[in-house]
């Protein structure tokens, strides 16, 4: 008989979300179903008074959008930070924490609620293990889309080009080479390594799969398409480029164009707004 999943109750603003939130809600998932209760605007004031840098709207779309999340819950309102709201309503099985977020008071909550109480250290959350680009079962009648980009300072423009995408077919990402990246857009680039681009690509649900590139310049990435065999290169606006047009032409490949647009009720974001160059 299969033993059924716990729930693993995550909480926090999850505002400025980075690799290592990613990581640690994969840690997460391995103690049960990931359900994030998630602050409020409101909430992340009262608590932390901090100003936040993105609305409740867009926190919860990416959220939605990472593979280990099962569940979201907003929290309007919180009696004790150390303490989880409406536990009772959660049929949580174990709370997880990191080690900077760690109290004796958290660990006293769960004893007297019957929880688990589980703290993942800090130092896994900056591990991003490094795999070799070998494609995954591709099944024959399935329509394969790729996209490529950098990926650099990921936001929920992304997310939004990814979930576009991939309607259109399984969907692979290949995520620039540091090196490639330094040759395009110069020095200072990119901000973060190949393998955590790889990863934090990797944990949208709309991906089947990322690789990184192992070419140059603007079809860097034609030797991983020769691997995937799509059928289809999707990019944006500021991806159009003649060489990846006379590509797709000359390898019988369709090439799409998305128009940048964010999800409805979003702000547009940038990379190059948001870290600050």
């Amino acid at each position: 008989m299969e033993m059924e999943m716990g729930k693993a109750i995550v909480m926090g603003s999850f505002d400025d979300l980075r690799s290592s939130d990613i990581r640690f809600l994969e840690e997460a998932s391995r103690f049960g179903n990931v359900h994030v209760v998630l602050w409020s605007d409101e909430l992340v004031r009262t608590i932390t008074g901090d100003v936040l840098k993105f609305p409740l709207e867009e926190r919860l779309y990416l959220l939605k959008a990472i593979r280990y999340v099962d569940q979201i819950r907003v929290a309007e309102k919180l009696n004790d930070p150390n303490g989880l709201p409406e536990v009772e309503e959660l049929h949580a099985t174990t709370w997880v924490v990191n080690t900077e977020e760690d109290t004796p008071a958290k660990r006293y909550f769960c004893g007297i609620n019957g929880l688990k109480y589980e703290v993942i250290d800090s130092s896994v959350l900056k591990e991003f293990p490094s795999k070799t680009n070998m494609p995954v079962h591709m099944p024959p009648d399935h329509q394969r889309v790729v996209v490529t980009g950098c990926y650099d300072w990921f936001h929920s423009g992304h997310v939004r080009f990814f979930e576009e995408a991939s309607r259109l077919g399984d969907l692979y990402v290949v995520a620039g080479s540091d090196e490639n990246v330094r040759l395009l857009k110069g020095d200072g680039h990119p901000m973060f390594s190949q393998d955590e681009r790889r990863y934090v690509v990797q944990s949208i649900r709309f991906v089947k799969q990322a690789f990184i590139s192992s070419g140059t310049g603007w079809l860097d990435a034609e030797p991983e398409i020769a691997l995937i065999q799509p059928d289809i290169y999707v990019v944006n606006e500021d991806g159009d480029k003649p060489e990846k047009r006379d590509f797709c032409q000359t390898h019988m490949i369709e090439y799409v164009v998305l128009k940048r647009k964010p999800r409805e009720g979003l702000p547009k974001r940038q990379s190059v707004d948001l870290r600050g160059y």
